[in-house]
């Protein structure tokens, strides 16, 4: 529990530190943005990034979380949403992660509030959904995914690829899609392709009960296919216990759902980086000696960049914009672009949706970042 209590603390400080290079509004703005995160059991780094930017610019944010418990309470998810919507004052409403029912609370508040500016992240609703909803939809680029985590876990080593998800995830357009491309690369570099389904944690079991899953399972998998066996779940609650089952059992682990230095590993690991907050590469070093620690170097990775804080922290900015009349295009991708640039680095890349049965859709952007290993 101390060690809880503590990375919460370090992740509030990191944050904080993390948001005050966000270029503040000149004077005291006659707008409100909204943010809309999960819990911190949910999504701790979007939670705490949207409250660290609370903390920063006063009154001007207001953040909500959706239920814990969304798939089984649309209207709450709606409500959460319309209650934002409310303050005449908000002109831009941010969601990370754009859970299930978040396009039909959008299309709820349209319907009064057709001046608002919505930016997705995250999307778990259809792409079609989605998009026609939201003015502005991010997404990191799992399609792309389906063949890099394959390339960085044959490149790790692994013979054998176990895929962790339930059938909510699995119902989602780009996930299912991700999943097949996962399964074909596997065959084409001959690795063997393992599909293990886990709790919902937004289900019955709740993150406990799919978190013990996760405790109770690994292990088995490893003695049943070796140590050269790459894991890899669709659920953000479920990266910090299966990080620590794989550095314990010398486990290939490519990446999260969610890619950061932030998302699973500090947590796992018990790292707090007091002293060195808001400094990405003291994480990364935090991280590269704790996996050492267990002797599983070279087989364990993330992204540079913590994609789903960048969503929050681009979003703002370009919200701001937005709100003070300096954008004239709901959609304008290159300031979009400049934004995660000046957040994330050079390296970082978008790309628009395209799938045969909807075409490319302009305003559903798929993110994408080079691999860190540890």
């Amino acid at each position: 529990m101390k060690k809880l209590l503590c990375f919460l603390m370090t992740l509030v400080m990191l944050f904080s530190m993390t948001v005050m290079l966000t270029s503040c509004p000149a004077g005291k703005p006659d707008y409100k943005i909204g943010i809309i995160t999960g819990s911190p059991i949910q999504g701790e780094e979007e939670y705490r990034t949207a409250q660290a930017l609370r903390e920063t610019y006063g009154d001007m944010i207001i953040t909500a979380t959706y239920p814990d418990n969304f798939a089984e309470n649309p209207d709450g998810v709606t409500e959460v949403c319309t209650a934002l919507a409310a303050d005449p004052a908000v002109k831009a409403i941010l969601w990370v992660q754009a859970i299930d029912g978040a396009a039909a609370a959008i299309e709820k508040v349209r319907e009064t509030r057709k001046d608002i500016l919505f930016i997705a992240g995250v999307c778990s609703d259809t792409p079609e959904a989605i998009s026609a909803a939201a003015d502005i939809c991010l997404q990191v680029d799992e399609l792309s995914m389906g063949t890099t985590i394959i390339d960085q876990a044959y490149a790790m080593g692994a013979a054998t690829f176990v895929h962790i998800s339930f059938e909510r995830h699995l119902d989602y357009a780009t996930i299912s899609a991700r999943r097949d491309l996962l399964e074909e690369n596997c065959k084409k570099l001959g690795i063997t392709y393992v599909k293990a389904t886990a709790p919902d944690p937004a289900g019955e079991a709740g993150v406990e009960g799919a978190r013990a899953w996760i405790d109770e399972n690994i292990r088995k998998y490893v003695d049943q296919y070796g140590k050269d066996t790459a894991f890899f779940s669709t659920n953000c609650a479920l990266q910090a216990p299966l990080i620590r089952q794989c550095a314990q059992l010398g486990a290939i682990y490519p990446q999260q759902c969610c890619p950061s230095p932030f998302h699973g590993y500090p947590e796992a690991f018990g790292i707090s980086d007091v002293g060195h907050e808001g400094d990405v590469d003291y994480m990364l070093a935090q991280i590269t000696a704790c996996v050492a620690d267990f002797g599983n170097s070279g087989r364990m990775s993330t992204w540079e960049v913590p994609v789903n804080m960048m969503m929050i922290e681009a979003g703002f900015r370009y919200a701001c914009r937005w709100a003070e009349g300096e954008l004239t295009r709901r959609c304008d991708k290159t300031v979009l672009l400049d934004e995660m640039k000046e957040i994330a680095g050079s390296a970082t890349t978008i790309s628009h949706y395209y799938d045969d049965a909807s075409g490319e859709l302009e305003n559903y952007f798929l993110i994408l970042c080079p691999f860190y290993n540890f």
